[in-house]
């Protein structure tokens, strides 16, 4: 017999963003939009609409537009019951909320709320705490596409690679390999020029000027213990965003070698 789902769980925050709210729409409410500082995504836009979001190789959140009021109100639900292979009657849908409101001076305020009803066991506010982490630096990426590429697509690269050991350790690693300077500073990583725009808890973000103008946001993360008294393991990462013509090429040249880069990494024992 399943537990109804009565334990809610919420997040709820505000980020001020350069552009007139049909702008900050397009940003937050279309699949080009989200695909270029968030996960690609696909979409059909309307209310009712399917919603797909890409996570990594063979993972990704379905989902579905319950809001659609535009350029105010973007609204959607997610089973993260199936993202967790958990029973999905055990839990009620995951539902985001996009409230946009202008402000004076050519800005807008995104107010943002996820919520969703849970049974209380521990894996959920293990995953409502993470969600929370991880989701936050994306709206940095928010504000950096809507300041510098303004309803610009992207071309994404991503790769990743695991460790054995913690994340904090990989990211120490991971940041002094890429001599990751202080927020303001000018980079040079792997042959791209940059400026690094957030110097985070284990993850970094870098508004790219040469040879392709883009975006590119460096991270570690843990994933858990293993089996046992096993160590867990963590993975070290980047997704670049690229605005410009080469950048499908240079994606074809560079994943690879980001690849071969991240799986190297030695992390001190």
């Amino acid at each position: 017999m399943s537990t109804t789902p009565t334990v809610p769980y919420r997040l709820e925050f505000s980020v001020q963003v350069p552009g007139t709210p049909e702008q900050v729409w397009q940003a937050i409410a279309t699949a080009t939009g989200m695909s270029a500082w968030f996960l690609p995504t696909e979409m059909e836009e309307r209310e009712g609409g399917s919603l797909h979001f890409t996570m990594g190789p063979e993972m990704g959140s379905d989902g579905q537009v319950t809001g659609w009021d535009p350029p105010r109100r973007f609204a959607y639900e997610e089973d993260w019951a199936a993202l967790m292979g958990k029973d999905p009657d055990a839990l009620s849908p995951l539902t985001s909320e996009f409230l946009v409101e202008a402000q004076s001076g050519g800005t807008c305020v995104v107010r943002v709320t996820t919520s969703g009803f849970g049974t209380g066991a521990d894996w959920e506010s293990e995953f409502w705490d993470d969600m929370g982490a991880n989701w936050m630096p994306f709206f940095d990426n928010l504000r950096l596409y809507l300041s510098h590429f303004p309803g610009q697509k992207a071309t994404q690269l991503e790769a990743t690679a695991s460790h054995p050991g913690d994340a904090q350790a990989l990211w120490s690693t991971l940041h002094d390999a890429l001599r990751l300077g202080d927020e303001g500073t000018t980079v040079e990583i792997r042959g791209a020029t940059g400026r690094v725009e957030r110097a985070g808890e284990r993850q970094a973000l870098v508004r790219l000027t040469a040879p392709v103008p883009g975006m590119l946001s460096i991270f570690a993360y843990g994933e858990g213990e293993g089996e046992g008294a096993g160590e867990g393991t963590a993975t070290a990462g980047v997704r670049a965003y690229l605005f410009s013509p080469d950048a499908a090429d240079y994606v074809r040249r560079e994943k690879p070698a980001w690849q071969t880069w991240l799986q190297e990494l030695v992390v001190p024992a």
